[in-house]
């Protein structure tokens, strides 16, 4: 009795399941909405396997020597030059993202944020960047809590490689053994 049984559930799922399928390409609708779930899936599994292919080796730069950037001298690293070098600056700090050049590269969704001083459309959730020197200096708390957590991220992420300077102020003379931790110290002098 139980082989009969068994054959009657068989039976009963296999009819299920021609039923489904049946149902789902009767309707131009089920199709479409099968081909969106197919297509998202195809994304999101791209999309992984791009984040964790690294750069290849002729992509790749050298480290930047460490050193301090002028907001004019900065715009030179927006990524069109001919290394293709992108930096960006965080509450003072510049960043070498360029391994991130989808992201802040030409092209890229954060492309305005190259070259420039981003705290601030960070800050607004604003995708500009800066053409001047902006102290920041009227950003409300939660905005200035929200720059030092990008900032965070990006020294989480990414090679620190000087100060951003005000109008007027002496870079630094960075050595090659010389760390953060120094060049921070210099800063709050």
């Amino acid at each position: 009795m139980s082989g009969a049984t068994a054959e009657t559930t068989s039976s009963q799922e296999s009819s299920f399941l021609s039923t489904i399928v049946t149902e789902i390409f009767q309707s131009p609708l089920n199709i479409a909405l099968l081909g969106l779930i197919i297509f998202l899936v195809y994304r999101i599994i791209k999309s992984r396997q791009d984040e964790n292919t690294p750069m290849p080796e002729s992509e790749s730069l050298p480290s930047l020597k460490k050193r301090d950037f002028t907001v004019q001298e900065l715009k030179q690293y927006d990524g069109n030059q001919e290394d293709g070098r992108v930096l960006l600056a965080v509450n003072g700090k510049v960043y070498d993202v360029t391994k991130g050049k989808r992201f802040y590269g030409p092209g890229g969704p954060y492309a305005a944020f190259a070259g420039r001083d981003a705290s601030r459309g960070l800050a607004t959730f604003n995708v500009t960047g800066g053409d001047q020197y902006d102290d920041l200096s009227d950003l409300s708390t939660l905005e200035m809590d929200s720059v030092r957590e990008w900032e965070t991220q990006f020294n989480e992420k990414y090679e620190y490689v000087g100060r951003l300077l005000k109008p007027g102020e002496q870079p630094n003379n960075y050595s090659d053994e010389e760390d953060e931790s120094n060049a921070e110290k210099s800063k709050d002098d």
